[in-house]
């Protein structure tokens, strides 16, 4: 049976579709009517089949500590994994040192929740800085560099506190498969990958997603839909590809398309799941 996940991101409306936010920012809390609390969300899951869950840092309302606390008893009430926290902020590839040091104690903080709800991993963005094609070898490029060191910085610092760093194949520094598998091999195992569906376009989709998929600790699952219907022989195909590589990791259900009159994204969180177990069993 697949490891079935899924991330905060794919009930965001039903969240109520809290602002993205920063380092120098506070939680700024959910901007329209919520229709459901985070702390109701791992007993929800549960009762649909899905038994692992990841939480975008900006769906937590507060950080305190009591409130953690009471996030992390739901979670484990529920008997739910929550295998990361999405740090979905904050460039350790900032080309100003002294705005890159406040985001690197952004994510730091960041981590320390990761450790404290309990999660495996954190999610931290390889950078946003794009790449420059200049012929030379990405392992010596000055911005596929920066990311592996404070990545590796990064990782040290969560090990400590028992979560593992993984990046992901988002924004620009990690926009191309082989910037980031360059990223990769010069952490040296330090930090793993999520692999993300959606986050590649275009004709070398597959091909840049079958390059990343041997790596990968985890995988974001977006299906793409033709007239608000899944492309299920698209979604078949890529899960072919990360069953091929010999994925074992947990398979994130993400939704964030537009909901047809009268769904809702649990309803839609229930027929992805389904079509993914009918292709993986």
């Amino acid at each position: 049976m697949p490891r079935i996940s899924t991330s905060s991101w794919s009930l965001h409306r039903a969240l109520g579709r809290p602002p993205l936010y920063g380092p120098g920012e506070s939680p700024r809390g959910a901007s329209a009517q919520a229709e459901v609390s985070l702390l109701d969300v791992p007993a929800r899951l549960k009762q649909i089949g899905i038994g692992t869950l990841e939480i975008v840092h900006f769906h937590l309302p507060t950080i305190n500590d009591g409130y953690l606390t009471e996030l992390r008893a739901a979670i484990e009430d529920a008997g739910i994994e929550l295998f990361s926290v999405l740090i979905d902020a904050g460039d350790i590839t900032h080309p100003n040192a002294g705005q890159r040091a406040a985001d690197l104690r952004w994510i730091c903080e960041w981590i320390d929740v990761a450790a404290k709800l309990g999660a495996s991993h954190a999610r931290v963005v390889a950078g946003y800085t794009p790449v420059a094609r200049d012929g030379r070898n990405l392992k010596f490029h000055p911005v596929i560099q920066l990311s592996a060191t404070y990545l590796r910085q990064l990782a040290d610092y969560a090990a400590a506190q028992g979560v593992r760093v993984i990046t992901e194949n988002f924004r620009e520094t990690g926009n191309r498969a082989n910037q980031l598998l360059a990223i990769l091999e010069l952490c040296e195992g330090k930090v793993g990958l999520c692999a993300d569906f959606g986050n590649f376009q275009g004709p070398n989709k597959h091909l840049e997603l079958a390059a990343l998929f041997p790596h990968a600790d985890s995988a974001h699952v977006k299906a793409e839909y033709i007239d608000g219907q899944v492309d299920c022989a698209e979604l078949a195909r890529t899960l072919s590809l990360l069953s091929a590589a010999g994925f074992d990791g947990p398979m994130s259900l993400i939704f964030d398309t537009p909901l047809a009159e009268g769904e809702t994204e649990w309803d839609n969180l229930v027929l992805l799941r389904q079509e993914v177990v009918a292709h993986i069993c």
